[in-house]
């Protein structure tokens, strides 16, 4: 009504044509459809089939709320050629022009509805989710994409219904589709489907039961319909996807004049009028009149009357332009719209509606070719009741498909009201949610949306509710007891200011101090018979390598570096050689010194000090080459292991050849096997000033230190290793030094008696006399030698 008046208004439309129409009911029904059809085709309300009894000239018609009306009438219509356009849901099963070829649809194509609601369903972390749609090919097509996109999107359905399409009608179903609804679980139900199918859903609902339900359906389920206004209640909080469509100017203002006196012959406004205003329970006429010009639609609550423009009005207004601009496209190209007689036929319309583009009076252009209808934008309403008069759909979000990520989807949290028994959004969930620092676990045969909650494993964490799994932290960080986020490691290698740091210092300090004083007692006595008799020079040296092992303990002590990595390990493996090798070489002169005991044998020339200094300098030099290899193939370099320790990054040094590493490890063991063995031979020696016993036990000592050593080192972790080989360093240098040279410091500077030449002497003789025998001749001449 709204759109004629504005055409016949309009000087540049259809100028000196009047745009009129006729009004038939449905009555919701494929059958009354069907009749009103033939009603319409033979005019006067006649049923007589292909006969018309005069008449208006009618060129096109506006109808079909649902897929299943528009068939209906479509079959009839096409027969006679009649155009007929379409205001319901896009359908693409009417796109087919073999079987519709005179059918034109105006809505927006909802290819992306289903998106728009798992949107939502993903915004509120709604996992468990029941589903009603209507059992035809476009209910079916909607479930077969929603639950795809549920499946993508990690949700699960509940359940399924289906409204049957046979039951279009406003009553109660046949089908109990209702009590399981209700029965069910799951607290939010999604709908689907047209403003017939969907009625009786309302007409289904069982009375005065709360139902506890959160319902989402789309704009083609008016759901201010209702059988009786207290069946509102149950829908209290729904949210719905209705068409965002923009404002026509005029049509509110329209709307507030619109009375049955103004429009006198329109029957059915004056049902809806007595209806809506009890018009008929005034006593008086006079009293009946006013009613009809003093009330206003405005006034009516939206059970009654919603004052703004429905979708569905909107597609109508904008088909009445559509059939307006193509009669004005054909009386510019030539056709006579004022004579009956040369008034164009129907079928004649066809080739100027499909081409047909205009902007409406909000500015929106429309294009009749179906191939180019938008794609639907959607405003989500929240629906509220009040009180007894009160109710509202509120705007709290909207979903534009094709847009930016970040822009397409918007919900209003804070403005929704979510029914009489939430306070907050509804959990939807087969399961209880996982906080973080837990992961799910599906339960076996049941949908991944059911699931258990398991604490992350070890070394890893979840940060976010009901994650599937759970992810490690990185390198240089670890995971808070709870497990839900990771902290910073912190940075720690064997500092020199740390207690521990310390004591190693001082130990190994101590330790120097010890042997140069014990270097300095030997220089000082070094005429004295105890030191002639332990070969000065290779004592010299081996005090001398003490020294430096006790030093080298220092470089693994404070924040590596690439210089302290190359160091460290190399100058350790042969300053400790150099010190195996000068016992190995002692040893080695004091067993051929008793065994060589024939004057002027050749094999003497083996207990001369050049062979000691060669054994040390040969035993040394292969070590120097093992180092050079090492260095120069793959050498040691500051490394941040972080692995070791859960709450640290320790800073240590990469060995780098590990077969490097153990083979100057190896060498130094195999000299000092061989030291302890050639000590063991000659421990029954005569023992003036023989040292083969203490060597033995020193040697003993220190193999047993770096046996150990090995697999605690392997065992060991962090900057422990660290300590680990700080530790068996001074350990075995100061049993070599304890063993070897402090009962002669003890002799030298306690027992001087001892230390001359008449004390040997007296106590060789007294070995001799106990021994009957057992010492060879010229002892004291061999033992002063050594």
């Amino acid at each position: 009504m709204f759109a004629v008046e504005e055409i016949n208004k309009d000087p540049h439309l259809l100028p000196n044509l009047t745009l009129g129409f006729h009004l038939y009911n449905t009555y919701h029904s494929d059958e009354r459809t069907l009749e009103s059809s033939l009603r319409w085709l033979s005019g006067q309300g006649q049923l007589i089939p292909n006969y018309s009894c005069g008449g208006q000239k009618a060129v096109a018609v506006i109808g079909g709320a649902t897929s299943a009306l528009s068939v209906q009438m479509g079959t009839l219509l096409e027969l006679y050629k009649y155009p007929q356009i379409t205001f319901g849901p896009f359908d693409p099963t009417l796109s087919d022009k073999v079987q519709f070829r005179s059918l034109y649809q105006l809505a927006p194509r909802e290819s992306s509805l289903h998106k728009g609601m798992v949107r939502l369903m993903v915004h509120f972390e709604w996992t468990w989710i029941g589903l009603v749609t209507v059992d035809d090919l476009r209910g079916e097509k909607f479930l077969q994409d929603i639950t795809l996109e549920m499946t993508t999107n990690g949700v699960c359905v509940s359940f399924t219904e289906k409204i049957p399409v046979s039951e279009r009608r406003h009553t109660e179903s046949q089908e109990k589709f209702m009590p399981r609804i209700m029965a069910s679980a799951t607290r939010v139900i999604f709908i689907h489907g047209d403003t017939d199918s969907l009625m009786i859903l309302r007409y289904s609902q069982l009375p005065f039961i709360p139902h506890f339900k959160v319902w989402i359906t789309t704009s083609h389920w008016d759901i201010s319909m209702r059988p009786q206004y207290i069946d509102g209640y149950n829908f209290h909080g729904a949210l719905t996807f209705s068409y965002l469509i923009s404002e026509i100017p005029g049509f509110k203002d329209f709307l507030r004049t619109v009375n049955p006196a103004k429009y006198s012959e329109d029957i059915l406004l004056k049902e809806f009028w007595n209806s809506a205003f009890r018009c008929k329970e005034k006593p008086e006429k006079l009293k009946q009149e006013e009613c009809f010009l003093n009330d206003s639609l405005e006034t009516l609550p939206l059970f009654y009357f919603d004052m703004a423009m429905s979708h569905l009005s909107h597609t109508i207004y904008n088909g009445v332009y559509a059939v307006a601009w193509t009669l004005h496209e054909m009386a510019l190209k030539g056709f006579t719209l004022t004579e009956e007689s040369s008034f164009p036929h129907p079928w004649q319309l066809h080739s100027f509606l499909k081409n047909i583009q205009f902007n409406n009076s909000a500015g929106d252009p429309l294009i009749m070719d179906e191939k180019g209808n938008p794609e639907a934008q959607y405003n989500i309403l929240n629906y509220i009741t009040f009180n007894k008069d009160g109710e509202a759909l509120v705007k709290v979000g909207q979903f534009i498909p094709n847009s930016k990520t970040d822009q397409d989807f918007t919900i209003d949290e804070e403005a929704i009201v979510w029914g009489w028994t939430f306070t907050e959004s509804p959990r939807a969930t087969c399961s209880e949610s996982c906080g973080p620092g837990f992961r799910q676990i599906p339960l076996e045969g049941e949908p991944i949306c059911c699931f258990i909650c398991s604490l992350c494993p070890e070394g890893e964490i979840s940060s976010k509710r009901n994650m599937k799994k759970c992810e490690k932290c990185p390198e240089e960080e670890y995971p808070n007891k709870e497990r839900n986020q990771c902290l910073p490691k912190t940075v720690t290698f064997l500092h020199i200011s740390e207690p521990l740091g310390m004591t190693l210092i001082c130990v190994a300090l101590f330790f120097c101090l010890i042997t140069s004083l014990v270097l300095c007692v030997f220089v000082k006595f070094k005429e004295t018979p105890i030191v002639k008799a332990n070969n000065r020079a290779l004592s010299y040296t081996l005090l001398v390598s003490l020294h430096f092992c006790f030093l080298c303990s220092l470089l693994f002590i404070g924040h590596p570096t690439s210089a302290t990595c190359l160091l460290r390990q190399t100058i350790f493996g042969i300053v400790f050689t150099v010190a195996v090798s000068s016992i190995l070489a002692k040893t080695t002169i004091v067993v051929l010194a008793f065994r060589l005991t024939t004057p002027g044998s050749r094999g003497r020339m083996w207990v001369q000090s050049r062979m000691s200094n060669s054994v040390v300098i040969i035993c040394s030099a292969i070590q120097v080459i093992l180092c050079g290899l090492w260095l120069g193939i793959a050498p040691p370099f500051p490394d941040r292991d972080t692995h070791s320790e859960r709450e640290q990054i320790v800073i240590g040094c990469n060995e780098g050849s590990v077969i490097g590493f153990y083979s100057v490890l190896g060498y130094m063991g195999f000299l000092a096997l061989g030291s302890f063995t050639v000590a063991f031979l000659a421990r029954n020696l005569p023992d003036t000033f023989n040292e083969a016993k203490f060597i033995t036990f020193s040697m003993l000592l220190f193999c047993s230190v770096w046996v150990s050593f090995l697999p605690t080192y392997q065992s060991t972790k962090g900057k422990a290793m660290v300590v680990v080989e700080i530790f068996s360093i001074l350990v075995s240098s100061a049993g070599l030094l304890g063993c070897i040279f402090i009962p002669k410091c003890y002799v030298i500077l306690l027992r001087p008696d001892r230390n001359t030449q008449e004390g040997v002497k007296s106590k060789v003789d007294s070995r001799a006399r106990i021994h009957s025998g057992s010492l060879p001749p010229n002892s004291y001449q061999r033992n002063n030698h050594f």
